[in-house]
């Protein structure tokens, strides 16, 4: 299918092939007729991209702090690697999709095969989009008119938290679609409306839905004073600001319009340096809107579908008032579509979009040929040249790799730690397509996938990459295993006893089985094969006596609606985290654990996730002990990671796996590298060379299977 991606590095604009989404539990799949092109969010992202990279910088000032802050911690080489690889990622454009839906999940009992729908679904073909960001269509409004529902419904949010109420007198600063739009709505609220603009045919499209007009050419002065002259001199009850501006003054000019106690909303994109006295003596109210509803950001809402009861309005309640305008013709749109392309004209689109002054709605056309039929299970076949394989006999040791996931941790520490390695790369697969899809292209894939079948049929791929997110790691890892294939799963292997379990019985039906290559199960605990932790472990292996850990993680906050918080989907920080530092002590103790206990550290802090402050005691086998201090409550200036050892007399100090300095160690007083080295890709590289030289497992299996146990158990004492 086709769909539009925006190159961050270059501003680049372009349609390309990819795979249809799969369908995900709690989304729609729907076949798009017609898409809006958001002509002031989508301008604004265009230019970001055709910014250099100074002045990528200035347009996200906030952002300079976090990347000091990671120089002081990572080192110069690491933040420049971590910044590279977020503006090589293309971006997915769009929001306002309409479209046929194609297929639904079995416990669907709103939606049907059939219905047309809205969502803020991308740019492209088909679309996945969440149920609770869909909402059917009217039989009487049409594909072009109900795509200008999400913009619709942004300037619906921003009147519902103005009040405006019948009778009230409101300014609408900004007359692009959503301003125009605005103007609208307020109209059918009955209030009167002053429109406020620099574009004289803009202008004269709010004078047409009834609004009183001001060309802002004329300067300050004369706005403020119009305003009061159309309120009888009391001042706007309101002011909505749909404006795109670098600056502050579209709020500076709401403040002078109000009356006392007004309220001004922002719904555009414009500066926040507030000035005190704008606001001090009529004690006015300001408040940023939300995009198109509450719930537009709620990862548990928006992304599974899960009810969003606790708001009065949603998402889907302003799409819905927003069709029923449009049907009862309370909002016209037909005057604010200025240009139609087709999807593959779509260059020529973002050219109108950046070039010319007199763009309003820019509409994008999609093929109807195929009516609403589901899209079938699609491969995309990556064209490789002759410079760019290699020949069966050029790969090292016959491995041949399928990839599941393509997400930031793969896409910056795995793929290119595997294209190094210089194994095939078959195929990789990814829930959208997209990401897999240019995954393909910068890593060189034979193939670009929506469905696991492709991987797991494909008699030549002999190790499989899984790298979703955790509540999936146990299903896939025991497919996999059944395929009689080879795993490396990011961590964690699982996020409940009964998958390692089940996992447990997996490995031992695959190993039962009579083959010549008996499947490996590998977890991504790289630390191990850090050079500073092998380094570590043979400075230790000379020491009888028992050893003393002492390990402080400085994680840092999530926020406990991000996903990783969620029991059923992330385990929890311990299990999706934790399990890497329980892992490196075991590698460094060489004995297994005979003693844990876990003891939260939150104290009685307002909605504190207690297993984001804790600490962990080990006990092993041999006496030693460990100490491990997770803590979210420290600043990201402090580096994550300290490694303590105490013992024979000696410390060895790990930092940040940056340097290893010894303290009365004989023959040993520092280690030191200008990059950061966590072992990414030793941990990689060695599970190849397991599977193609049919050796043991880089991690014994025994080993895997007690971190992970431990990981698991240390969470549940957490929450006792």
């Amino acid at each position: 299918m086709k769909q539009l991606l925006q190159d961050l590095k270059t501003g680049v604009v372009s349609c390309v092939d990819v795979p249809s989404p799969a369908l995900r539990q709690g989304h729609l799949l729907i076949k798009t007729s017609r898409s809006l092109i958001s002509s002031g969010t989508e301008k604004m992202l265009v230019a970001f991209g055709k910014a250099g990279l100074i002045g990528k910088i200035f347009k996200q000032t906030d952002k300079i702090a976090a990347v000091i802050n990671k120089i002081q911690t990572d080192g110069v080489v690491a933040t420049w690697h971590s910044v590279s690889e977020k503006l090589k990622r293309p971006l997915p454009l769009g929001y306002c999709n309409v479209g046929c839906v194609v297929s639904v999940g079995d416990e669907e009992r709103e939606f049907a095969v059939g219905d047309r729908v809205v969502s803020n679904g991308y740019h492209a073909e088909v679309v996945s989009v969440p149920r609770n960001l869909c909402e059917k269509l009217p039989d009487n409004i049409t594909d072009e008119q109900a795509s200008f529902t999400v913009l619709g419904a942004v300037g619906l949010q921003g009147v519902r938290l103005a009040q405006a109420e019948k009778g009230e007198c409101f300014a609408v600063i900004g007359l692009g679609v959503i301003g125009l739009l605005t103007v609208q709505i307020l109209r059918s609220r009955q209030c009167r409306v002053f429109a406020v603009d620099f574009k004289e045919d803009r202008l004269e499209l709010a004078r047409r839905f009834g609004a009183q007009v001001f060309n802002a050419t004329r300067g300050p002065m004369f706005l403020a004073s119009e305003a009061m002259r159309l309120s009888s001199g009391v001042g706007m009850d309101g002011v909505i600001i749909a404006a795109a501006a670098d600056n502050s003054e579209p709020i500076r000019q709401a403040a002078l319009m109000c009356r006392r106690r007004g309220r001004i909303v922002l719904i555009g994109a414009v500066g926040m340096n507030l000035r005190r006295d704008d606001f001090y003596e009529k004690e006015l109210s300001f408040q940023v809107s939300c995009s198109y509803g509450p719930d537009r950001y709620d990862t548990g809402f928006g992304k599974s579908g899960c009810d969003y009861a606790k708001e009065t309005w949603t998402v889907r309640d302003n799409f819905r008032i927003v069709l029923e305008m449009l049907s009862r013709r309370e909002i016209i749109v037909d005057s604010l579509i200025s240009h139609r392309f087709s999807i593959l004209r779509a260059h020529d689109a973002y050219a109108v979009l950046c070039d010319r002054r007199n763009v309003l709605g820019v509409m994008l056309e999609y093929s109807r040929a195929s009516g609403c039929e589901a899209p079938k299970k699609d491969v995309l076949d990556r064209k490789v040249s002759a410079t760019d394989s290699a020949s069966e006999k050029q790969i090292p040791r016959g491995v041949k790799v399928g990839v599941i996931g393509a997400g930031n941790y793969a896409m910056s520490v795995l793929l290119p730690a595997m294209k190094k390695y210089g194994v095939t790369l078959k195929t990789i697969v990814s829930e959208t397509g997209l990401s897999g899809t240019w995954a393909a292209r910068r890593f060189g894939f034979e193939k670009s996938s929506t469905d696991i079948k492709t991987i797991l049929e494909d008699r030549s791929i002999n190790a499989v990459i899984v790298a979703t997110r955790h509540d999936t790691h146990a299903d896939m890892v025991c497919k996999i295993l059944e395929k009689g294939k080879s795993v490396f799963v990011e961590k964690p292997l699982a996020i409940t006893s009964g998958d390692i379990d089940r996992i447990e019985s997996a490995c031992a039906i695959a190993r039962s089985a009579e083959a010549d290559n008996r499947p490996i199960l590998m977890v991504g605990f790289n630390r191990r094969f850090s050079p500073y932790a092998v380094k570590l472990k043979t400075l230790l292996e000379g020491v009888q006596s028992p050893k003393n850990f002492l390990y402080t993680i400085n994680a840092g906050f999530v926020p406990r609606n991000h996903w990783i918080q969620n029991t059923e989907v992330g385990g929890g920080r311990i299990i999706g985290e934790a399990c890497h530092f329980i892992d490196l002590l075991r590698f460094l103790a060489g004995n297994p654990v005979v003693e844990l206990n876990a003891v939260s550290l939150a104290g009685n802090a307002c909605g504190a996730a207690h297993a984001d402050n804790a600490a962990l005691f080990l006990k092993f086998f041999d006496g030693s002990g460990g100490v491990i201090h997770y803590l979210s409550n420290g600043h990201r200036s402090y580096p994550k990671e300290r490694l303590e050892v105490f013992c024979g007399g000696g410390i060895l100090r790990l930092d940040n796996f940056c340097k290893l300095k010894g303290f009365g160690w004989p023959g040993f007083r520092l280690m030191r590298t200008w990059r950061q080295d966590k072992g990414n890709g030793a941990c990689i590289s060695r599970f190849f060379d397991a599977v193609g030289g049919n050796l043991p497992a880089p991690v014994p299996f025994r080993e895997i299977m007690e971190v992970s146990r431990i990981a698991i158990k240390a969470a549940s004492l957490l929450k006792q």
